[in-house]
């Protein structure tokens, strides 16, 4: 499993580095398939956010879905601890779900891209190798981050279950039962909604959605 460390307004040193690949062997047990680890330590240099200024975001690569954590501390040890603390517990819903749903066939990837072309629009950079562009917008500072990634049906639980794992408030996909694109996000506690769009989804052809 290859570690990736990289910092933010801050340098990593030799023996955090030794700390951060002791710490993380432990994700080869919950899960042996993982291919890398990218680690990125941040230090906000505000003295306003002194007890929170170091975080720590880690992020497993692997065959199925990623898998992510961040924290923040006053302290990058501390951070560490945290993130990873969260990170094991996801992987371990992650390993038991996946005993779970052995047996099940996911559905074929749609497109979602409305069914009529559109007009023609000014060339936009190649996304990177993580599906993500940043343009500018017009003459103003406004910099747009797009990304594109595969899209997969699935049912509402299991666009709940996958949001959890990467720690975000809000997953976008294609509900497995009406076809439609659409936004589960987190309100308050155990609350979820889900927003869906009333607009035809086209099978075939390039399976990437924007979001």
């Amino acid at each position: 499993m290859e570690i990736v460390v990289a910092g933010r307004h801050t340098e990593v040193s030799p023996r955090y580095r030794a700390h951060l690949e002791s710490k993380l062997a432990k994700i080869e047990q919950l899960a042996p398939r993982a291919q890398r680890v990218d680690v990125l330590v941040s230090h906000e240099p505000s003295p306003r956010q002194s007890g929170s200024s170091e975080k720590v975001e880690l992020t497993v690569v692997d065959k199925g879905p990623v898998i992510r954590a961040e924290a923040c501390a006053d302290d990058a040890y501390a951070a560490l601890d945290v993130a990873l603390g969260r990170l094991l517990e996801r992987l371990r819903r992650a390993r038991d779900r996946r005993k779970d749903h052995r047996n099940h066939t996911p559905l074929a990837p749609v497109d979602v891209r409305p069914p009529a072309p559109e007009p023609p629009a000014p060339q936009a950079p190649e996304p990177g190798e993580d599906g993500v562009t940043e343009t500018a917008l017009g003459d103003s500072p406004v910099l747009i981050r797009e990304k594109v990634h595969r899209a997969q049906p699935m049912t509402v639980d299991d666009a709940l279950y996958e949001m959890e794992l990467v720690g975000h408030d809000f997953y976008l996909f294609v509900d497995a039962e009406t076809a439609q694109p659409a936004v589960a996000y987190r309100r308050r506690g155990w609350s979820y909604g889900v927003i869906k769009l009333d607009a035809p989804v086209v099978t075939g052809g390039s399976h990437r959605v924007a979001g």
